[in-house]
């Protein structure tokens, strides 16, 4: 923090001269910066300071310490470059780079950003202190850093224990060990951001791990490059694989408890050039709705869905591509028809929760528990509902369709773009028009964008170019308020927290139906569909757009084929 902010404290009358001298006399023996001293003296709070330096250089403050820096930013503005401005970027919106810096009034700073990226500059506001310990986290691995992750993990007295039968077992590591508590801590930490999935990346002098939230990856912290192997074998110990094995991938699963919550993660290794990559993916069944209703679903297209899935027979499908949230999707289908009354099997790769009430079964390709073998298993086990986690080869397609036109409701997924295509996508397979005419019943075509953050939320303008892509007519673009989050203590600077589905709903009719038999063409079955009533992605994303849910942004990226 530059000398002229101890002085303009004094002048707002926020602190005394006496402080000032105090913390200062601090710095000279301890090396700290001025905004560390006078917050280990107790003459002000971070989130204070944070505030005054907001309104002192009238620009937003964020706390870096919560905020997530997007994947690849720290690429855009060299170490170099951070170091002598004290700045960090932050996240990349289009043509737009946020940066956290000690004093936004410096154009030269800002103007060489400005010419080193080739980006405008949206600019933030830190303290010295976190400006100084995100580089170091950042950017140079620093140990110091990590006594500061660990400090913090200690004093927010989060536990992640592993539910083993042998919980004494570490490996040889003590709950103290370093590797230990840099393990329980990106755990505990993911989990309390509402991560989906963790990676642990090993490169030629580096180490990285990054979230995945809503969606985006974003890289949180650079554990010392020497520390990769430890960390490996931790996490490899934890999910029981071989870690002697280097050479080949392998798949595991840890079962913990963070904050009183059992969470299970999905482990998977990948050897590359420099070492093994850990995949964590987190399945917190508290974060999962099941509620159908609240999906924000068009009112007539889930009408169709509910009609659909509690009928006697048929098909229905959902379609995507991975990580669009499918399963979900067919979880919360399952859990709306789940009752005594009914025998609900699934076949799925893997199971990621576990449902009550409903028998489920993990495929197992090397013994040869296939989809296809499943499905024939299920057919003599007098199902009423039957869900196969994915059709991917003609063999499963032919007795899923079997299995639908012979009294059994069947739920499935396939990978299209839209939910017509998957009409073709099955033809191609090998069924015939008049199978897949007579079995399929509805199908749901799928994204997933990200939410505002509703504390942050603000009204903004966007090019007319932006909205002649996502097709806005001139009514549109008079009726529609356009929002974006502009990022705060919620959402960890990120503008976002959540996300909406948006969905395209086709059921197939009798004219959609005659049309198939007839080979027409999926353009012609679209145009059929959205002349019945079908909103498409693109139109769903609008109407999300209109209701302040999402930005547009979000909505031409994910329906970008419209």
């Amino acid at each position: 923090m530059n000398s002229d902010i101890g002085q303009m404290l004094v002048d707002a009358k926020v602190l005394t001269p006496a402080q000032i001298a105090e913390a200062r006399k601090q710095m000279s023996t301890s090396g700290e910066t001025l905004d560390l001293s006078l917050q280990r003296l107790g003459f002000i709070k971070d989130k204070e300071l944070l505030d005054f330096l907001g309104q002192m250089f009238n620009v937003p403050p964020v706390d870096l310490r919560d905020t997530l820096v997007e994947a690849g930013v720290l690429d855009l503005v060299p170490v170099e470059v951070a170091s002598r401005f004290r700045v960090v970027p932050i996240r990349r919106q289009g043509r737009v780079l946020a940066i956290a810096m000690t004093n936004p009034t410096d154009i030269y700073a800002v103007d060489d950003i400005k010419f080193i990226t080739g980006l405008e500059v949206q600019q933030y506001v830190s303290t010295e202190g976190m400006i100084k310990e995100a580089i170091a986290r950042y950017y140079n691995n620093s140990t110091e850093a990590l006594d500061k992750l660990f400090k913090d993990f200690e004093e927010e007295q989060v536990e992640v224990v592993e539910e083993s039968e042998e919980t004494g077992d570490q490996g040889g590591l003590t709950e103290n060990a370093p590797v230990v508590k840099l393990v329980n801590t990106f755990i505990a930490e993911a989990v309390r951001k509402r991560a989906s999935d963790i990676h642990v990346e090993p490169y030629e002098k580096t180490l990285r791990v990054r979230y995945r939230i809503d969606g985006t990856l974003y890289e949180m912290m650079a554990p010392p490059h020497r520390m990769r192997g430890s960390i490996t074998s931790r996490l490899k110990i934890m999910a029981e694989l071989d870690i002697a094995e280097k050479r080949m991938p392998q798949d595991g699963n840890i079962k913990i408890r963070v904050q009183e919550k059992t969470i299970d993660l999905r482990v998977s290794s990948l050897p590359t050039i420099f070492g093994e990559k850990i995949v964590l993916r987190i399945l917190d069944k508290g974060n999962l709705n099941m509620d159908l209703t609240a999906f924000g679903f068009d009112p007539a297209a889930l009408k169709h869905i509910e009609r659909a899935i509690r009928a006697p027979w048929g098909m229905v499908l959902v379609t995507g591509p991975t990580g669009s949230g499918k399963t979900t999707t067919l979880y919360s289908a399952l859990s709306a028809i789940n009752s005594p009354e009914m025998n609900i099997i699934t076949a799925e790769d893997p199971v990621e929760y576990n449902l009550e009430g409903i028998n489920q079964v993990n495929m197992h390709e090397a013994i040869g528990l296939t989809f296809a073998t499943a499905l024939r298993a299920f057919l003599r086990q007098d199902p009423n509902i039957i869900m196969v986690g994915e059709i991917r080869d003609l063999e499963t397609a032919a007795i899923a369709v079997k299995a639908a036109l012979t009294g059994h409701l069947v739920l499935s997924t396939l990978h299209t773009n839209d939910a017509p295509s998957s009409i073709s996508r099955m033809i191609d397979m090998g069924i015939q028009p008049f199978l897949v005419a007579s079995s399929v019943k509805l199908i749901v075509a799928q994204r997933l964008v990200r939410r505002i953050c509703a504390q942050c939320k603000e009204r903004v303008d966007y090019h007319p170019e932006v909205l002649d892509e996502l097709g806005l007519t001139a009514k549109d673009r008079q009726e529609i308020a356009f929002f974006r989050g502009k990022g705060c203590e919620r959402c960890a600077g990120t503008g976002y927290a959540g996300r909406q589905g948006l969905y395209e709903v086709m059921p197939v009719s009798p004219s959609i139906s005659r049309m198939i038999l007839d080979h027409k063409p999926i353009e012609e079955i679209k145009r059929k569909a959205e002349e019945e009533g079908m909103m498409t992605l693109r139109a769903d994303g609008i109407r999300n757009i209109r209701k302040g849910i999402t930005t547009v942004e979000d909505v031409i990226r994910e329906t970008s084929n419209y």
